[in-house]
């Protein structure tokens, strides 16, 4: 039986979605093969040949992708079965199934993957129950990932030094899940509050084999390095002594970096270059209607912690809400410049607008569902207006503008930014900012984000 496993966009990462449930069906005896049409073309034949063809569906842009070719993919291939599995499958499944997905598995996917595949090698006469999957997260066994088919560590996003520098960048996961509700965040329609720490020796094998391959950093892709902040610094420990060259990087929600200052130091010690964390707003009333767990305090609180500390400090923003005033957006860019973390954010997340997909914890909200429109099934989202349209607006053209400089300084576009906004809201902007004294930090080349739309460009690519 031959099955093929697809991913269309994991951030510029090795897909962990592909490399796992690809050693899971190899120790069964299927035949399996991969395609990260991130870095790869279209392998038409592939499709063509494959009874399974399974769809890795992490985030927004991946399921986008994944839709404009599934129509496609049945013109090439009517007879195979089509399955999607990972964070926005279940979410989205109905219109999946439209597009003739058979099969639906949701965020601890692995098991329910090899069981569909025996299903379907059981089934010589064509014949297979449209199994829905259980859309929840269920226990999983682990084992180490075979990266054996996928592209080149070199082919994917890289860490981009101070000093010009690059690093090979590999990535692995040790734990999925949440233990919070922040209410627009995708991981917690199928996790509801619960995480899964993945066995310490995995994670650790999994590095090792990406350092023989040329790792020279990991992005640790958790939801939250820090939901069993135990099982973390184990790890990054055990690391470090291993490989006391070897660079990484995490992702911490804000109140556990609050909680746990404490292992920051072992942090920057064992080789963290610098922390991603979720700040979103710096407007208490919407932190508070996200069900965020900080205010606006705790992230100037942050900053200074990891100023003292000398650790580098990566903050995302949804910049765009409902809620969203000029006044608000202005504020947000000053208290980026005040705190001195131009050259620290990504532009795209100045113009990343708040996405309500299907299961979504906002849509329980009286004032959301007050302001969504009809669920849009190709976008995967209840679209909502601004009570004011040149915040609309606005967003449009910040975002059409990062597209635009995806090449230039990170504080040249926040320069630019920064001037458009005050132009709209009918005031001058201040003066240029001074950030030659802090020195650029290091960041991955990827310039997306898991919860920003696709571009046109890479809606077109397939």
């Amino acid at each position: 039986m031959n099955v093929l496993l697809v991913s269309t966009y994991e951030l510029g990462r090795q897909p962990f979605g592909l490399a796992h449930p690809a050693a899971l069906l190899r120790q069964v005896g299927v035949v399996v093969r991969t395609l990260d049409l991130a870095v790869e073309r279209v392998d038409e034949a592939a499709f063509r040949s494959a009874d399974l063809i399974a769809f890795y569906l992490p985030m927004h842009t991946a399921t986008r992708l994944a839709a404009r070719l599934l129509p496609k993919v049945q013109g090439w291939n009517p007879q195979a079965r089509l399955a999607a599995y990972g964070l926005y499958a279940p979410m989205n499944a109905a219109y999946l199934r439209r597009l003739g997905v058979t099969t639906v598995l949701g965020g601890e996917f692995e098991a329910e993957l090899v069981a569909l595949v025996r299903r379907v090698a059981e089934a010589p006469d064509g014949r297979l129950d449209r199994q829905q999957g259980k859309e929840r997260a269920s226990r999983q066994l682990f084992v180490l990932p075979d990266r054996s088919g996928l592209p080149a560590l070199d082919r994917y996003a890289y860490l981009q030094l101070a000093d010009g520098g690059r690093r090979t960048v590999g990535a692995v996961e040790a734990s999925r899940g949440c233990r919070h509700l922040c209410r627009h965040c995708p991981v917690v329609p199928v996790y509801l509050g619960r995480f899964r720490a993945i066995p310490r020796a995995v994670v650790l094998a999994d590095i090792r084999q990406q350092v023989e391959s040329g790792a020279q950093h990991i992005t640790f892709g958790d939801p939250d390095f820090f939901n069993g902040p135990t099982h973390a610094m184990k790890i990054v420990a055990a690391l470090h002594s291993e490989f006391p060259q070897l660079t990484y990087d995490v992702t911490i929600k804000v109140e556990h970096i609050l909680a746990h200052g404490g292992l920051l130091k072992t942090l920057k010690q064992t080789g963290c270059s610098f922390v991603t964390t979720a700040v979103e707003s710096v407007d208490d009333s919407i932190l508070a209607r996200l069900h965020k767990g900080h205010s606006r305090a705790d992230f100037y609180a942050l900053v200074r912690l990891f100023d003292e500390i000398g650790l580098e400090l990566a903050p995302t923003f949804v910049p765009f809400t409902p809620w969203t005033t000029l006044e608000g957006y202005l504020d947000l860019l000053n208290t980026i410049a005040e705190l001195g973390l131009v050259r620290s954010v990504a532009p795209v997340q100045l113009a990343i607008r708040l996405l309500i997909p299907p299961g979504s914890l906002l849509l329980e909200s009286d004032e959301i569902r007050s302001v969504v429109g009809p669920l849009e099934e190709e976008r995967l989202i209840y679209p909502w207006r601004n009570p004011d349209p040149v915040v609309d607006r606005l967003q449009r053209e910040v975002q059409t503008l990062v597209g635009e400089r995806s090449d230039q300084p990170r504080e040249r576009v926040f320069e630019e930014i920064r001037a458009m906004a005050y132009d709209r809201a009918g005031l001058s902007a201040p003066l240029p900012l001074d950030v030659e004294a802090r020195p650029a930090p290091a960041q991955i080349s990827e310039p997306w984000y898991c919860c920003a739309e696709p571009t046109e460009n890479q809606l077109n690519r397939l």
